[in-house]
This record gives C-alpha cells, sequence and structure tokens, in this order.
C-alpha cells in the first residue's frame, strides 16, 4: 500500500466496498470549523474523524497539546465510522496532509498497513472538477481490533536518556523561526530539544502542494545516515507525522514517533532547551 495516492487513483476507487475515505480536515483555534466543512462539502462517501475528540487524547499536565488518545477510545472510533482491519482507508485535508497524516500514523501505530495520505487535498479534488457531496454517509459499525506497534513510539525519559548519543539524529519538524526559538506562537517556551536538527515538514511538499516524490525526499534527508535512530517531533506531535512518511517515502526504515513532542518536552521544567541553528554531518 503505498504512503500516498493521487487523485485520479481515489476517484477510480471510491466506491470499492473495501475503501473508507476519511476527511480529517481541522483549523487550529477553530475546533468546530473541520466538522461544518465537512457537513458542507465533501468527497461522497467519506466519514469525518476529529483530530481533537477522536485523534487526539484529553490535555492533561504531560502528554503535550495533542496526546495520543487512548488505544481503546481510538478503536471504538475507528469501528464506530466503519474502518476495520480490513479496510483500505484515505485520509485527506486541506491543511497539505498534516492531519490525514497524523490518522495514517496512528494506524500504522495500531498495525494497520491499508492506510494511504490523498495527495494535495481536498481543495485539489474540488478544482480538478472530481465529485463533492453533502450528504453524510450511513454509518456501518465494523470491527477493529489493535495490534500496537511500541517500537514506533518514543517516549520523553527515551528521548532524554538519548540526548547526544551517537547513531541517533532527533529531528525537529517546525518551522526555522520557532525552531530555533525566535519566535513561540503556541508554548510557553521557544526553542528546541538541545542536538535536534531542522526539517520543517512542509519542505516535504513541492510548490503546488504535491508531495515531493521519493527521491526528493531523499535528498531533503541526504545528511542523515540511514542505519542512524530518528526520533521525529514538532510543537505537538502532529505536524511530524508527515515528515515520518516523507522519511519512509525515502527509504527510512529505523523512525519513531516523540508524540508529545516539543509542549510535552517545556512541561518538564528541568529538561534542557537549545536553540538557535544545529546540524548534524553524516559519517564519512
Amino acid at each position: 500500500m503505498n504512503h500516498i495516492v493521487s487523485l485520479k487513483w481515489l476517484l477510480a476507487r471510491m466506491y470499492e466496498p473495501d475503501v473508507v475515505i476519511v476527511d480529517c480536515r481541522f483549523l487550529m483555534g477553530q475546533p468546530d470549523a473541520g466538522r461544518e466543512l465537512y457537513e458542507t462539502s465533501h468527497i461522497p462517501g467519506a466519514v469525518y474523524l476529529d483530530l481533537e475528540k477522536d485523534l487526539s487524547g484529553p490535555i492533561e499536565e504531560h502528554g503535550g497539546r495533542h496526546p495520543l488518545p487512548d488505544i481503546f477510545d481510538l478503536t471504538v472510533a475507528l469501528s464506530r465510522v466503519g474502518i476495520s482491519n480490513e479496510s483500505l482507508v484515505v485520509a485527506y485535508d486541506d491543511q497539505g496532509g498534516a492531519m490525514a497524516s497524523r490518522l495514517w500514523w496512528l494506524l500504522k501505530y495500531l498495525g494497520h498497513e491499508r492506510v494511504s495520505v490523498l495527495d494535495e487535498g481536498y481543495t485539489a479534488w474540488v478544482d480538478a472538477g472530481f465529485p463533492v457531496s453533502s450528504e453524510q454517509r450511513v454509518l456501518i459499525p465494523s470491527k477493529f481490533l489493535a495490534e500496537v506497534q511500541h517500537t514506533m513510539l518514543a517516549e520523553m525519559d527515551e528521548v532524554k536518556e538519548l540526548l547526544g548519543q551517537e547513531r541517533v539524529t532527533i529531528i525537529d519538524s517546525r518551522e526555522g523561526p520557532r525552531y530555533r526559538g525566535e519566535v513561540e506562537p503556541l508554548d510557553p517556551v521557544a526553542g528546541h530539544i538541545p542536538g535536534a536538527i531542522n526539517r520543517f515538514w512542509k519542505d516535504g511538499l513541492s510548490d503546488s502542494g504535491s508531495w515531493k516524490d521519493a527521491a526528493a525526499q531523499a535528498e531533503r534527508f541526504a545528511d542523515l545516515d540511514r542505519d542512524d535512530e530518528l526520533i521525529v517531533y514538532c510543537g505537538s506531535g502532529v505536524t511530524a507525522t508527515p515528515n515520518i512518511i516523507s522519511l519512509r517515502e525515502a527509504g527510512y526504515t529505523k523512525v519513531r514517533l516523540y508524540a508529545g513532542s516539543w509542549s510535552d518536552w517545556i512541561s518538564y521544567e528541568e529538561n534542557p532547551v537549545a536553540v538557535g541553528n544545529e546540524e548534524k554531518k553524516k559519517d564519512e
């Protein structure tokens, strides 16, 4: 199953019985906007999963701004919208794939391989003249059983223990100014995890908004050793996930998500903070 599928690919398969299309549109700071957009217009047959209600857990002292959802709650949400272990899931959004990639990662984390992100997103689908609908699919619940892939996840204590170690690279997926600590619009502390390098997640997209191919993704990460362990984070664990897809596309296999990300890291006052640029040179 490809990580990314084209608009035409989905158009040809959207009515196949095992396909479940999931609308993941969500606007930060406007928690109801995504569902409202879905109710107004969506790809025919699509169901809706909300970033904060379905794909995240409740905010606590630690865990970040978008904690991972409870496994049981997530499997209930997936089952409710008709996703089973046999489903072929295609997720889309209108935010460059960030929200759809969160669902992609969560399903992979639960052991579900048949999941892809729709290239370009909803606006491109509309602009292509492909069908849309305001009718909501009658939900027929399925049964989804999780086989959690714990090796895909890195916890805070583990990240802290790995700081500065050889054969480990920590990747910050936020925009450069946030990584460098020059600005911080969302979290109370600016900066990055010491030793982390910066690879802005949107650099995995072309100017037109489509995902770059495997060769171009490999070029983005050419300074990284394929044998190194890679730990990816962002502000809250959402926009790190498109970078994980990009790394997978580029052929990197030892990739983990620090789900709590920066907002979790700084919830521990004793954790160190760095500012400015850091780069890791590939071993000769």
